[in-house]
């Protein structure tokens, strides 16, 4: 009779998208769960709508800055010891985060607790280093996607469930996605394998290792330079929505916790249905760069119908027309990471993390001062919706650039003369 097999080592695994998915999902799930009450917990610690907005720009502020120093970093270590160290560093300081946000009693422990979270948590960069290993470049937007539907997944769970959790207690969702991320990190010690074999590793040099460096590596990528425009101007775009949305939603239509959740409900929904399941269909009829240009614009529109938006019900159904501007970043994303050598993944991504982390620095600044401007203006007043209104702009500026980059590079390889 054959002996019976025991546990396979986790060593002797062969990496696939099965394991790196569940960690991501988890990790977003964690992570959506203190979305729609982070703000309120700011709140606690203020005395008008005012400094709640400034106060939570800084929050925000603090866990871009560390993001940004550490991107690169962490990316660089990344190609030097494997990804899934650098993954369990990052669920471990997320839980560390969670935990000391909900123990805080003043609001500098808040602020504290995210600039250590922001220097721990490069997880999406490390991620999509982890598919470009195991897969093949022409596969990668649809993989991506894959990627891209568990960040949506992770975002219809976490601030649903957040939301009702902070109607409840507003300490208690960052209880449960400090105890999601002390099992992811359980998770990625003893069931996520590595992806990056050792002979693809490269030596760590701290002098590529920081965000500088990396910018310049990002613009010097053949064929996608131009790229870092319109990553910088989307990302700033979207980081100023994040960070405008829960406010603008409270100012203008009186909307709570448990309400803000059902919105990015939606979010998770649509990208999950667009990213995970549409994906593929979209990439057998329209080429990455087509679907980037098609999301710029969407979206464009998007920013615009939000801050214009004169009923609550509007909010949700925009999310569900903007299809096309679910697909921006990951088609966007394999094309940079198609670009970047076998050997480069991490730090290619990490850079392209650290990017929007300087976006997510810039952004809580500027839309603090904005909801600022306008947050003394009453309830439904068009104006309230300033914040997006600078995001549609800024799309605008992306969408452009990238137009004019796919239309120069199109034109430069149909005037290139034929291979013999």
């Amino acid at each position: 009779m054959a002996a019976v097999s025991g546990p396979v080592p986790r060593a002797a695994r062969a990496p696939a998208m099965p394991f790196i998915l569940v960690a991501v999902l988890i990790d977003m799930v964690s992570v959506g769960l203190i979305i729609p009450v982070l703000p309120a917990l700011v709140g606690t610690f203020t005395g008008s709508q005012a400094d709640q907005a400034f106060w939570y720009g800084a929050v925000a502020f603090a866990f871009g800055v560390a993001s940004f120093l550490s991107g690169p970093v962490l990316g660089g270590l990344s190609d030097r010891f494997g990804r899934r160290p650098v993954l369990l560093l990052g669920f471990a300081g997320l839980a560390l985060n969670f935990y000391a946000t909900a123990l805080a009693s003043a609001l500098w422990v808040i602020v504290l607790a995210r600039l250590f979270g922001g220097a721990m948590q490069t997880n999406i960069a490390v991620a999509h280093a982890y598919v470009a290993d195991i897969t093949e470049p022409a596969q990668r937007a649809r993989r991506f996607g894959l990627l891209g539907a568990m960040f949506g997944i992770g975002y219809t769970l976490g601030p649903v469930i957040g939301g009702v959790l902070g109607s409840i207690d507003l300490h208690l969702p960052f209880w449960v996605a400090g105890t999601l991320a002390l099992a992811n990190t359980l998770y990625g010690a003893f069931v996520l394998p590595e992806s990056l074999p050792h002979d693809r590793r490269q030596p760590f040099d701290w002098k590529r290792a920081n965000p500088v460096a990396g910018f310049r590596a990002l613009a010097q990528l053949r064929g996608v330079g131009p790229l870092v425009w319109v990553i910088a101007l989307a990302g700033l775009a979207q980081f100023t929505m994040h960070m405008s949305w829960v406010l603008y939603t409270t100012f203008k239509f009186g909307w709570g916790p448990k309400e803000n959740g059902w919105s990015l409900f939606a979010v998770g929904v649509m990208a999950a249905i667009v990213q995970g399941g549409l994906m593929k269909r979209l990439l057998e009829r329209f080429s990455p760069r087509r679907l980037a240009a098609l999301g710029l614009v969407s979206s464009t529109l998007c920013y615009l119908a939000w801050g214009l938006a004169t009923e609550g019900w509007m909010m949700i159904a925009i999310i569900v027309l903007n299809l096309f501007g679910f697909t921006t970043v990951v088609a966007i994303q394999s094309l940079m990471s198609n670009a970047a050598g076998e050997h480069e993944q991490g730090r290619t991504m990490g850079s392209i993390a650290s990017l929007n982390s300087l976006m997510g620095v810039a952004a809580p600044v500027i839309a603090a001062a904005l909801l600022g401007a306008v947050s003394h203006r009453p309830p439904g007043d068009v104006w309230i919706g300033l914040p997006f209104f600078f995001c549609a702009v800024l799309q605008g500026m992306a969408t452009v650039v990238a137009i004019r980059h796919f239309q120069r590079d199109r034109a430069s390889n149909a005037a290139a003369p034929a291979a013999p």
